[in-house]
This record gives C-alpha cells, sequence and structure tokens, in this order.
C-alpha cells in the first residue's frame, strides 16, 4: 500500500485524543452489566469539488500505553480507518480489564483487550463480544512479553521467583497465572509469590530501588531492562501458552446487535490494519515516537509483536485452562462461542 500524504497523517494525529480513563470508570461494572451500549455518532462532511456529502462514523477505541497498541495510531496516520468510514479516537487505560466497563456502558464503541480479561468478563454475566485478533505473542525465539530481575539479584531463573516480590500491571491477569505456572513447573511454591500491581513505567525504579525483586513486562520494557544489564528470568507467555494472543478486539453484545453491519465495517477496518503493521515493522516504530513519546533510538530497537485477526486456540484453551488451575475462572472456557 503507498504512503498516504504527509499532511494527512499529522491531521489525523492531532485530531486523536488520548485520554486517561479514570478508576472511576470502574464503578459502571456492576451497573452495566445488563445496560446497553451507546451507539457510535455519525456524522457528515463534505467532500470534492462537487460539495457531495459523506458520512462518518465517531468512533472511540480504548488502547493500553504499551507498543501493540501504535498500530491503531499508524491506521489513523495512513487514513485506512477514515477509508472505511470511521473518524477513530483513541482512549488509553491501564489495563484491558479497566477498559471493559467503558465499552460497556458505551463511553468506548471498541476496545483492545487481554483474552483473560473478556474470559471473566463473560463468566460474570458481562455481554462482551471479542470480534477479531490483534497482537500475538511469538511461540518461539524472543517474545515480547518477559519477567526480569536485577543482574546481581541472584534471579536467573523461574524457580527462584519463588517466595519473591514480583509486580504486574494489573493483579489476577495473564502475567500473573502464567508466572504462577513457569514456577511451579520448576519445582517451586507459585503460592509463596508476593504479587504487586505497578504500572510498566514504574518498574525500572521500582526494581532498581529494591522495592520489587522482579517484573513482568512487555515492550518497550524489556528493551529496556535488557539495556540497563538486568537479567532475563523467563519468557512466561512461551513456557506456558505459545503464541497466545496479547490483545483482541472486542464490542459490547449491545451494540453489535443493533448495528452489526457497523460493527462488520469496523473490524474489516482493524483487520486491514493489522495485515498493513505486520506488514510494514519499522512504520509501527516510527510511530512509537509520537504515539508513546519513544525516543527514537529505544522505539528502533524494541520488538514489535505480530499482529493479524486469526487467533491461537490452542494456545487460548491453554490460558483458560491456566485460569481454571488457578482459581480465575470456575469452569473452562468454551472456545465454539468465545472465538469470534
Amino acid at each position: 500500500m503507498p504512503d498516504r500524504l504527509d499532511h494527512r497523517r499529522k491531521e489525523r494525529a492531532m485530531r486523536t485524543r488520548m485520554c486517561v480513563l479514570t478508576a472511576g470508570v470502574l464503578l459502571a461494572l456492576t451497573a452495566c452489566s445488563s445496560g446497553g451500549s451507546d451507539a457510535p455518532a455519525d456524522s457528515t462532511t463534505g467532500s470534492g469539488e462537487s460539495g457531495a456529502a459523506t458520512e462518518t462514523t465517531e468512533i472511540q477505541m480504548g488502547v493500553l500505553p504499551i507498543v501493540p497498541s501504535a498500530a491503531l495510531q499508524l491506521g489513523i496516520d495512513e487514513g485506512i480507518f477514515a477509508d472505511h468510514g470511521f473518524d477513530v479516537s483513541l482512549e488509553t487505560g491501564q489495563g484491558g480489564a479497566a477498559l471493559l466497563p467503558a465499552v460497556m456502558s458505551g463511553q468506548l464503541q471498541f476496545a483492545i483487550s487481554n483474552p483473560l480479561s473478556i474470559m471473566l468478563a463473560q463468566e460474570q454475566g458481562l455481554d462482551i463480544r471479542m470480534v477479531t485478533g490483534y497482537s500475538h505473542s511469538n511461540a518461539e525465539g524472543d517474545d515480547v512479553t518477559s519477567v526480569w530481575a536485577k543482574a546481581d539479584s541472584g534471579i536467573a531463573s523461574p524457580a527462584d521467583l519463588a517466595g519473591k516480590t514480583v509486580a504486574v500491571n494489573t493483579l489476577k491477569t495473564m502475567g500473573e497465572i502464567s508466572i504462577k505456572e513457569i514456577v511451579s513447573k520448576a519445582g517451586g511454591d507459585p503460592d509463596s509469590i508476593n504479587f504487586v500491581e505497578l504500572g510498566f513505567p514504574d518498574m525500572p525504579a521500582a526494581l532498581e530501588s529494591g522495592n520489587i525483586d522482579a517484573a513482568w513486562v512487555p515492550e518497550p520494557f524489556q528493551t529496556i531492562f535488557k539495556d540497563s544489564g538486568a537479567n532475563l528470568v523467563a519468557y512466561n507467555y512461551q513456557e506456558t501458552m505459545p503464541g497466545v494472543p496479547t490483545m483482541s478486539v472486542i464490542t459490547a453484545g449491545p451494540l453489535a446487535e443493533s448495528d452489526p453491519d457497523m460493527v462488520q465495517e469496523f473490524v474489516a477496518a482493524v483487520d486491514e490494519v493489522t495485515t498493513f503493521a505486520e506488514d510494514n515493522p519499522d512504520k509501527v516504530r516510527a510511530t512509537l515516537t509520537t504515539f508513546l513519546d519513544m525516543d527514537e533510538e529505544l522505539a528502533n530497537k524494541v520488538l514489535v509483536e505480530h499482529f493479524g485477526a486469526q487467533m491461537n486456540e490452542d494456545s487460548l484453551q491453554a490460558l483458560s485452562d491456566l485460569s481454571v488451575k488457578y482459581g480465575l475462572l470456575k469452569e473452562p472456557v468454551d472456545m465454539a462461542t468465545f472465538m469470534p
């Protein structure tokens, strides 16, 4: 696909809102378990010399402040969403679970979320729909998420994490249960690990100061740890559920039912974006300098996740099984109904 005009990139980047979702939105979780979702707004804009009107649909989409989210900004900058009739604004949250109530309440029409948060929400009775795949971990080689410890900590393998304080961005998610599993497989006691909730950007300083013993991070933070000389302890996803999707696209059931054509078209737009991002990882890296205000040198070094609509069902089944094993889910997920 050829590059779009640079003025379009600048114009649409400026129109992208990056608003932090407050913790107060979590209060909507119980209130919206059976509620509806507001429909997206339509707007009409002039187009071309003839003055013909073109209808665009405004979409608010929730993302996380991590590397794979940059693909969506790239899709905005390249005009891919606009070509499908969407004016997309991005809003950031701390974790996938924090975005779910905003989707259910209609504050967001779509979001990216990790698959475990989706499984948990559905088991709790929330009508959240996973509509397409987004980003994926690596089944072999260097992975996009990992556990790190200080070089002089004596923590060099999963067994060494037993009894230690380990930081994750949110509790009771994929990072926590996969770390428990690698410790268990190494012969350690997974229940002896003290998990603490900490934002990814705060983890390097916390590790350096000794407030935590280890940290579970995605990019760009694993590159930051690597450059600092920290110990790579494990690729926890790869050792427990290789190739598992890291993020998928979700919407609320009521919106999917009330406006299926719009949802289908938005899925087509996202799938085009992820295909473009998969084929152009250097463009994703270039977007990081503005999207995450990342240093260009760091952006050029980070490992970019794989993007695409297709998801590894075996890895999702492994995630479901681990979630039952460690008490996050009551029953295994039925993949026949869970998959888009």
